[in-house]
């Protein structure tokens, strides 16, 4: 059985984007490039829902630097609002119930998967026990002003272990986990 890793960079305060702000806060450094681009990962399926479908697949096409090593990559869009066939290459949609699927493709495929962006799956992935490991990025900024896409609103309670941590350049860091859904506060 394969593993499933929820993906996610955020500003401090817990943002996965900011208005006004540029990709990665503008604080994308050589040492976090060099990561995204030789871990060994990086071509792992990926999982999606149909905002982050409609947005990656726009910058792709729209030749945003760094992301044509998404053309490639096996992708799965689960979306009960676009129809098939998709257009961005290797792109595969799934109408039926995200954690039934993704439970399969745990069972069937030939290599570990991840996801992108997604709040909304992520959160109905982890609820439903599915979820691997959990890793974020946590850039050096708040953007409790101009901040979008909370990402953790709406979760579950999760206990997590950390397995991995890293610090690019003196200030990005990267925590890895094994999330544990609680029921409640420990000691309830």
């Amino acid at each position: 059985m394969q593993t499933l890793t929820i993906d996610f960079i955020c500003s401090l305060d817990g943002y996965g984007s900011a208005v006004g702000w540029p990709g990665w806060w503008g604080m994308e450094s050589p040492e976090y490039l060099d990561w995204l681009e030789t871990r060994p990962e990086r071509e792992q399926p990926l999982l999606m829902g149909a905002t982050t479908y409609r947005v990656m697949s726009s910058l792709v096409a729209e030749g945003e630097p760094g992301t044509e090593v998404l053309n490639g990559i096996r992708k799965y869009v689960f979306s009960s609002s676009l129809e098939s066939p998709l257009e961005w290459e290797n792109s595969t949609l799934i109408t039926t119930d995200a954690v039934e699927a993704v439970r399969r493709l745990k069972e069937e495929a030939d290599r570990p998967l991840s996801t992108i962006g997604s709040r909304s799956l992520c959160r109905s992935l982890l609820a439903a026990g599915v979820v691997d490991r959990y890793r974020v990025v946590i850039f050096p900024v708040i953007t409790g002003a101009t901040g979008r896409e909370r990402i953790f609103d709406g979760y579950p309670d999760v206990a997590l272990e950390l397995v991995e941590s890293r610090t690019f350049d003196g200030r990005t860091q990267l925590l890895e986990y094994i999330p544990t859904v609680l029921d409640g506060p420990p000691g309830r």
